[in-house]
């Protein structure tokens, strides 16, 4: 599991048309809040908020080329667990992307609201080197922020460490959180999927738009010993341009 974003990645293909949309309509700037997960569902769970991360796009529109910037946020959550002989390491990942939600004469312009989750793990596809064999599960109804959506298990093979480790991935349909969309991505090693597969609808049924912005530890991308771990590949962002990031596994 390549300790990097995939859900930014996933962010980034959704609002980069949505980008050239805004420029066309005079919106230079469009920014989302972000999300979270409550801190009684993360103790519960185990999982540390490691990092609020604002994810913006820049894109020349127009005649003019004038600059388009879209943000959206990735509020990123790890835990250690055993990951058999690679001992324990921070290889549970839950992250929540909020993207703006920009609708014009009751048209919502932002692709990433009617993506299935089928459509939504493509792009992780498409946005990560280091990941493949991707297999769909089956589908439960979960509730965010008092809304019922779809949220799908996936099975895949990813990269951690050099090493290839079978992993469950698991994503939801957007939901509205206020002016913004939420997406909700939960990953794992399978070997730990007895217990992590009830913590990731543990919280995804405890994300909150009241997020504590103080409560992140700062130590994403670090190993269960406090090690830090560098990492050279690159995302691949729709317009065919690679993003570098060193963020934890697959978030």
């Amino acid at each position: 599991m390549n300790r990097r974003t995939v859900i930014g990645g996933l962010g980034a293909a959704g609002l980069a048309s949505l980008s050239g949309c805004l420029g066309l309509l005079g919106l230079d700037e469009h920014e989302s809040s972000p999300a979270g997960v409550e801190a009684a569902a993360r103790d519960e769970t185990g999982y540390d908020q490691t990092a609020i991360e604002p994810l913006s796009i820049d894109r020349d529109v127009g005649p003019t080329d004038a600059t388009v910037t879209v943000t959206n946020h990735m509020t990123k959550h790890e835990k250690a667990v055993d990951m058999g002989p690679l001992g324990s390491q921070r290889g549970a990942i839950f992250n929540v992307l909020t993207t703006p939600q920009v609708s014009i004469l009751g048209k919502e312009l932002n692709p990433i609201e009617e993506m299935s989750t089928q459509e939504l793990m493509d792009l992780v596809r498409d946005n990560y080197d280091g990941i493949s064999n991707i297999s769909e599960g089956e589908d439960t109804d979960v509730t965010i922020l008092g809304e019922s959506t779809t949220q799908t298990r996936f099975t895949a093979d990813a990269e951690f460490d050099g090493r290839d480790v079978n992993v469950a991935i698991h994503i939801t349909e957007a939901v509205e959180a206020g002016e913004d969309l939420l997406v909700t991505i939960g990953v794992y090693p399978d070997y730990v999927a007895t217990q992590e597969e009830e913590n990731v609808r543990t919280l995804t049924e405890a994300v909150t738009t009241d997020v504590d912005e103080d409560a992140s530890s700062g130590d994403a991308g670090s190993d269960a010993d406090g090690g830090n771990e560098s990492d050279n590949s690159t995302t691949k962002s729709t317009d065919g341009s690679d993003n570098e990031s060193d963020d934890g596994i697959l978030g």
